[in-house]
């Protein structure tokens, strides 16, 4: 199981600077930044340790498990990200 970010994020970049794994993407500094509307979660590379979740302000994070069923869309929407 990984964490998901949904359509609720407001690319602060908190999360991105606390995951233990730098399994979020797009960095502030990366110039694909600029061109998405959210930051995304590698499910691959995601160790669900919950350090992303516990930092968002937007509450945009989900454990995959806990996600609400009108955001399910977003679980592939991370994961095609990173494909």
């Amino acid at each position: 199981m990984a964490y998901v970010v949904t359509d609720a994020c407001t690319k602060d970049f908190v999360c991105v600077s606390e995951c233990a794994t730098a399994a979020i993407a797009p960095q502030q500094s990366d110039a694909a930044a600029e061109t998405v509307s959210q930051v995304y979660i590698n499910p691959d590379e995601c160790i669900d340790c919950g350090n992303c979740a516990s930092v968002c302000a937007q509450n945009a994070i989900f454990a995959e498990a806990d996600l609400p069923a009108d955001k399910a869309e977003f679980v592939e929407k991370n994961r095609a990200y990173f494909n």
